[in-house]
């Protein structure tokens, strides 16, 4: 494993899976512009490493991401918020071509919450707690809180949890589709490491179309959703991967997967 780092995300590689650890402890991995910017950054260039084919973003057992850094916002105006651009990096996410994992636990709140929502998959610890509580403070989401907490348990579940700011554990959030896997907290990411490692030996090119199309899911009506699909299904029948892929299925062997 290669360790590489910044002031506020610790990077390291192992094998073909990326791993992206919030560093920020003392306050709970409050989310701060800095440790935005330098998370994108190294989401970015693994993303145009080759050798790099699933990333991973966790934090500490104690907290993922306990909300965005209230010291850093208490004092902006609505002028200053708008003329820093400060959703423009949380954007840059959705750019991101490899599959993103999200390894929580502890708290998983506010900004963590749309961190987490912005990843792809999701394995927790039975200790983590999710919400968003923003409403405590006078304010709301701000990062697509409220539009992925929705989309993914549902608009009951999601006004209920927006308008008291209450937590919900973790065993709740699986049975409501937030997340995908709950795990005892000296496993979660392991756990997490073994699905990333799972996915890193599918075909990079139809891991990368997958993604795209079951994203395009959540904004497109079905008969757009399957139009996109049939387009990347054909699309795929181009890449030297098809052919070793369906090749290997008819000898029975393994396939080697090039990414091309």
């Amino acid at each position: 494993m290669t360790k590489i780092g910044s002031r506020y995300v610790a990077v390291s590689v192992d094998g073909a899976v990326g791993v992206l650890t919030l560093n920020r402890p003392d306050v709970l991995n409050a989310l701060n512009r800095e440790l935005m910017q330098e998370l994108v950054a190294e989401l970015e260039r693994m993303d145009r490493d080759d050798a790099v084919k699933v990333l991973v973003i966790t934090g500490n057992d104690k907290a993922f991401a306990a909300g965005a850094d209230i010291r850093e916002m208490a004092d902006e105006s609505a002028v200053s918020l708008l003329l820093k651009r400060q959703f423009d990096v949380w954007d840059r996410i959705g750019g991101i071509a490899k599959p993103i994992i999200a390894a929580v636990s502890g708290y998983v709140l506010g900004g963590g919450c749309e961190l987490m929502m912005n990843c792809d998959l999701v394995v927790a610890s039975d200790t983590a707690r999710f919400g968003q509580p923003e409403i405590r403070i006078g304010v709301m989401p701000g990062a697509g809180g409220t539009q992925r907490l929705t989309r993914a348990v549902g608009q009951r579940k999601a006004m209920e949890l927006l308008l008291t700011g209450d937590a919900m554990p973790a065993e709740e959030a699986l049975r409501c589709g937030l997340i995908n896997k709950v795990a005892p907290v000296e496993l979660y990411l392991e756990e997490a490491l073994k699905l990333a490692r799972r996915i890193a030996n599918q075909p990079p090119l139809a891991v990368a179309l997958i993604k795209q199309a079951v994203r395009k899911a959540q904004d497109l009506s079905l008969a757009e959703g399957l139009d996109f699909e049939r387009q990347y299904f054909h699309l795929l029948f181009a890449s030297e991967d098809q052919k070793e892929g369906m090749l290997a299925f008819q000898e029975k062997r393994s396939p080697q997967f090039k990414g091309r």
